[in-house]
Formats: structure tokens, sequence, C-alpha cells
């Protein structure tokens, strides 16, 4: 039980760390939009890159963000109905569902990894007048299916551990992040 513990610990902890790293990015891309924002409007001068590098930061974002959302259920859910039931039967139902997630996120992950490789053998750029590499952002397309597949798993032993005991998994950082 302790390694099954520990493996999930470290799954969640990889995608706190990146979820935490992702939550500046949000700064990033108010800066890039507030900057633009105010070189157009106030300057004349909006920039070539300005636009294209905000909607580049967001994709990697939205894309990388999957796994921390998972980690906290933030998810859309028909929550309407999935709260009145107990803890197991939301356990069985995510059980029951959790090859859906899988077929979902597998086709992203090959899809996606296809599409990024495909873009780094041809070293993929914009065809703006920017003209940034777009490979490096692509490439974060199996990446975040990756991280998302991972938290679903640990997702998947901690509904296997509900439906067995009728508890939580509890972790030390789960109980602290419950506690604020």
């Amino acid at each position: 039980m302790q390694i099954l513990k520990s493996v999930v610990v470290f799954i969640d902890n990889i995608n706190d760390w990146l979820g935490r790293i992702l939550a500046l990015g949000i700064l990033v891309m108010f800066v890039l939009v507030l900057s633009e924002v105010i070189r157009r409007y106030f300057f004349n001068a909006p920039t070539v890159w300005g636009n294209e590098l905000t909607q580049l930061v967001f994709g990697t974002y939205l894309i990388l963000s999957g796994g921390y959302i998972l980690r906290f259920n933030g998810h859309v859910n028909v929550d309407i109905i999935y709260s009145q039931f107990s803890i197991r039967t939301k356990a069985m139902l995510d059980i029951a569902t959790f090859f859906l997630f899988l077929l979902f996120c597998g086709m992203l992950f090959v899809y996606g990894g296809q599409l990024a490789l495909e873009s780094l053998s041809t070293l993929e750029h914009s065809q703006s007048a920017w003209n940034p590499p777009l490979y490096p952002f692509k490439l974060m397309i199996p990446l975040g299916a990756f991280l998302l597949i991972i938290q679903g798993l640990a997702k998947l032993a901690r509904d296997i551990f509900i439906l067995i005991t009728g508890t939580e998994l509890t972790t030390t950082l789960t109980a602290s992040k419950e506690s604020l």
C-alpha cells in the first residue's frame, strides 16, 4: 500500500509543480496582451509578434494544465447528479468511465505525437511576418497528454482504493490542500 501511495504522491507532485509554473504563464499572457493593447491604442505601434506569442503561450498553458486540473477534479462533470452520489458510487462511475478517458487521452497522445514529430522533422515555422518556430509548442501536445494519462492513472488508483476500503487514499499533500 505504501508503494501505491508513493507513486500517487509522485504523480501528484509532478502535476502540482507544473501547475505552479504554468500559473506564471497567466502573468506572461497578461503582460503580453496589456503591452500590445497599450502599443496599439496609445502609440499606434502594434507589434508583429505580440498576438501570435500570446496564442502560443496560451496553447502551451492549456495543453499542459490538464493533469493539474484533473488532480483537483476541475474538469467538467454533470455535478448536479454526480454530487448526490456516495463516495463509493462516484468511484465506481469514475472507474467505469476510465476507458473513455484513456481512449481520449490515448488518441491525443498518438495523433498529437504524430503532429509534433512531423512538425519537428520539418522544423516547422509559422507563416506569419514574425515566423516563430512552431515545433517546440507542438511538442507540448504529447507531453500534456502523457501528464494527463499519468494523473488519470493516479485517480484510477484512488478510485479503486475507495471502492475496496470505502475511504479516500489520503496523502499529506491532499490533506494540506484541503485544509486551506
